[in-house]
């Protein structure tokens, strides 16, 4: 019966093109023991359940300090980003399981308060000398170190990888994967603390999808979200790209999509059309200009570099205390595997565990310092 089961369950296998990558050539670090999931869907199954996916329902994507219920979260643009990316590689004849693993996964290392909370860890780090921090470096090492109490989860090296390279602020005209090594992933992972590089090449085409995915996911959302907000209206948008992509999230997601598909298909790379790549980087421009340029005041950015700083001391001076009252201790190292705490510096396990935070146990965590 299981043989049945298993032979069902990968019968997507039988539908895919010559250029998608199959489920048994997923590449793994450590052993594992097979069951009747392919090996990237079983992935999607850890990811989903990972204690990092679920803090994602309360990190902030662009708009931070802001109560409103229909701003988007981060969970929300990561499962945007799915959608879009299984969109793309049913059309295309990709692996979906791997796609939907990369896209659910890619912003798992994001720190509280978006990327204004990271560019903040990121000087953090680099005083400190942990190297430099990007969130998609974290989100590998979530799934590869951090996660099941500091034992990692054992996702697949392609994941990792589509993950690692999903750069959505850099659009490309032409997305084509470059074949890696179980060693040359490792490799590009170990040096991203060392020198940045934000133009990492997926090494398959399904992580290709993922990354042309997260920067049509977040385009035209935020917009809709900015417009909610009352930062901008729609006839803000120049002419010369609503025409071309439209000015809502409906109308540019599917526009981006047909245009990929009809230049993609059949193809071993990902391609879009001279006029709609153009209206993206013209869009984008836009964006950052009008939006996240504006999404967070420079007063509140100086407050929040404080609260980043202070509770970043304080919890380093808990670790060499000792002190067994503080949550990074009692809540948090205290549940990790003796390799985790033996192979990290004491800075290090400061950078997980405020990277790992929602905005509002951030925040907590903060009053309660003021109040000793």
């Amino acid at each position: 019966m299981d043989e049945k089961i298993k032979e069902q369950m990968r019968k997507h296998n039988e539908i895919l093109t010559t250029y998608a990558t199959k489920s048994e050539e997923a590449i793994y670090l450590k052993p594992y023991t097979e069951d009747i999931r392919p090996a990237f869907f079983r992935d999607i199954d850890k990811i989903i359940y990972s204690l990092a996916y679920i803090r994602e329902q309360d990190k902030t994507q662009v708009f931070a300090g802001i109560e409103h219920d229909h701003i988007s979260k981060r969970m929300i643009h990561v499962q945007l980003v799915s959608k879009i990316a299984r969109t793309i590689g049913r059309a295309l004849g990709l692996n979906e399981d791997l796609i939907e693993a990369g896209a659910l996964a890619h912003d798992l290392g994001h720190v509280p308060f978006g990327h204004q909370g990271e560019k903040i860890l990121n000087e953090i780090s680099l005083k400190y000398k942990e190297g430099f921090f990007e969130h998609n470096i974290q989100s590998v090492r979530n799934l590869m170190v951090v996660e099941n109490y500091g034992q990692g989860l054992n996702i697949s090296v392609q994941v990792l990888d589509a993950v690692m390279c999903h750069n959505g602020e850099l659009a490309l005209g032409k997305y084509e994967p470059r074949s890696k090594t179980k060693e040359e992933f490792l490799k590009e992972y170990n040096n991203a603390y060392k020198e940045k590089n934000s133009n990492l090449k997926p090494m398959t085409l399904e992580g290709c999808v993922v990354r042309v995915s997260d920067l049509i996911g977040y385009l035209g959302r935020d917009i809709d979200d900015a417009v909610r907000l009352k930062i901008l209206k729609r006839e803000d948008i120049p002419e010369s790209i609503t025409k071309v992509l439209g000015n809502n999230t409906k109308d540019i997601v599917n526009t981006c999509i047909l245009d990929i598909i009809k230049n993609s298909y059949n193809k071993n790379y990902i391609l879009l059309s001279e006029d709609v790549y153009n209206a993206i980087e013209a869009l984008k421009k836009f964006n950052y200009e009008n939006i996240y340029n504006k999404a967070m005041s420079e007063e509140y950015f100086l407050e929040l570099k404080e609260k980043f700083k202070a509770l970043f001391e304080k919890y380093l001076n808990d670790l060499n205390n000792n002190n067994e009252n503080s949550l990074i201790i009692s809540s948090y190292l205290n549940n990790m595997s003796l390799e985790y705490k033996t192979n990290n510096t004491k800075e290090r396990i400061v950078i997980d565990y405020i990277a790992g935070m929602t905005d509002d146990f951030f925040l907590k965590e903060y009053a309660k310092l003021k109040t000793l």
